[in-house]
């Protein structure tokens, strides 16, 4: 296991100096915050989001955020970076590791799948220690585990990792051209003026002063469309399916804000008193459950699925009461 330690030439996991590194073939396509965790081992994620945000890092000479997309022969600038020399930060507790293990839904050769529990980020960083990407690589230390795309810390399901490199630039293609089916269950307030609508409103993301991110309704904003179809009405709310053509940060709970049904549960962007006659009926989170995860590689198809969580289960009952 490695330590971090001082000053060395060309060491990544030492970062004691500048670096000037050309993005190789085999990393076209990879989000820059991947890229620099691979390059500096063993640097927390929030370390890498900061000297990101502050434009120590650069693209080609630029500043660039966590998210952006690397081609072939970019140039990235890579700053010092010191780590206090305290040895291995400590291991994630038995019991998360034994939570995420056990939401394993599927493995093979080239992905690794699992139904996320709602409260587990997709990734540590911003104050989260462990995500479920981090726990796993601390569960399966032999695995090249990546993330291929991301769920909400407080939305549950199907949530999938690649082992290789190959699938994983695959997928993200595929997610990227539109050949991906992604498909959520979600409890809205009320019940939609058609039983199959599909809302196309392009989103805005900013950031508040304090941090917090908030997306909204603009013209501005990037193409967003997301497909709702009813699928049960109760008094006062119904379960919907909703099916997402693009993938923007909080897509379902700002379209479904946008139509004048709310999700259940969304403290962000929802409605206090609906929320509240939810919370009286034991719903203890947001209700927003990613439930199926469909695509193709070349001539193989891969549909993942996962069942509602209980305590969702549990909420639908109370409501059929």
């Amino acid at each position: 296991m490695k330590t971090q330690t001082s000053a060395t030439n060309r060491d990544p996991s030492a970062g004691a100096r500048v670096q000037i590194v050309a993005v190789p073939e085999d990393r076209d396509g990879q989000r820059l915050d991947n890229f620099l965790a691979t390059r500096l081992k063993g640097v927390p994620k929030s370390l890498i989001y900061r000297i990101c945000r502050t434009g120590e890092v650069r693209v080609n000479g630029s500043r660039a955020k966590p998210d952006r997309r690397l081609a072939t022969g970019d140039e990235i600038r890579i700053p010092p970076v010191r780590v206090a020399e305290r040895g291995e930060a400590p291991p994630p507790p038995n019991a998360q590791l034994n939570r995420i293990e056990a939401a394993i839904i599927h493995e093979d050769r080239d992905f690794l799948v699992i139904d996320k529990p709602a409260g587990i980020a997709s990734h540590g960083g911003s104050g989260v220690s462990f995500g479920a990407i981090e726990l796993l690589r601390a569960a399966r230390p032999r695995d090249t585990l990546e993330l291929a795309h991301r769920l909400d810390r407080d939305t549950s399901g199907v949530l999938v990792l690649t082992r290789k490199r190959s699938a994983l630039t695959g997928l993200q293609a595929a997610i990227r051209e539109g050949r991906v089916e992604k498909r959520y269950l979600a409890l809205i307030e009320g019940a939609l003026p058609k039983s199959k609508l599909t809302v196309d409103a392009p989103l805005r993301k900013s950031v508040l002063q304090g941090g917090e991110r908030m997306v909204r309704v603009d013209p501005e904003g990037k193409p967003s469309r997301s497909r709702f179809s009813e699928i049960q009405r109760y008094a006062g709310a119904s379960l919907v399916e909703v099916a997402l053509e693009t993938g923007r940060t909080h897509q379902i709970r700002v379209h479904a804000q946008h139509l004048g049904h709310p999700l259940a549960g969304d403290e962000k962007y929802g409605e206090r008193e609906f929320n509240r006659r939810m919370r009286d009926k034991g719903l203890k989170r947001l209700f927003l459950h990613a439930a199926r995860f469909e695509f193709s590689l070349g001539e193989r198809s891969f549909s993942f699925s996962a069942p509602l969580a209980p305590e969702l289960v549990a909420v639908l009952d109370a409501l059929g009461g």
